[in-house]
């Protein structure tokens, strides 16, 4: 019912940069959260930025002062503005939405993954 389309990964090398996009699509009462996770070999899946409805952001702290994620809410997308990539933020990244409907509850979905590989 709730697709997200992301695009904006690639390869790219050290210091450069990479826009990802996430456009939600389907039946959404209203978002709740928007939000960017990666999910590096051998590693676990972390949090790399997250955009709550009230405007509140957080950030993993590997990656304040190059990342910003932002969103646009009449095209329900959320972007995440990468800059300096080092080799470390090589990794699969995932978007993330959270939605609720009238009775609360709430759900989340996710994309189907978009690869960025960082070369040094």
């Amino acid at each position: 019912q709730v697709h997200l389309v992301e695009s904006g990964g690639g390869l790219v090398q050290a210091g450069g940069s990479l826009r990802l996009s996430c456009a939600a699509s389907g039946s959404i009462f209203r978002i709740v959260a928007m939000g960017w996770y990666r999910q590096a070999p051998g590693k676990q899946r972390e949090l790399v930025a997250r955009l709550a409805s009230n405007g509140t952001t957080n950030y993993g702290d590997s990656v304040k002062g190059r990342f910003t994620i932002s969103r646009d809410n009449a095209k329900n997308t959320v972007y995440l503005q990468m800059n300096s990539l080092k080799p470390e933020d090589t990794a699969v990244y995932r978007c993330n939405l959270v939605t609720d409907v009238p009775s609360g509850l709430r759900y989340s979905h996710w994309g189907q993954g978009t690869q960025v590989t960082v070369s040094s």
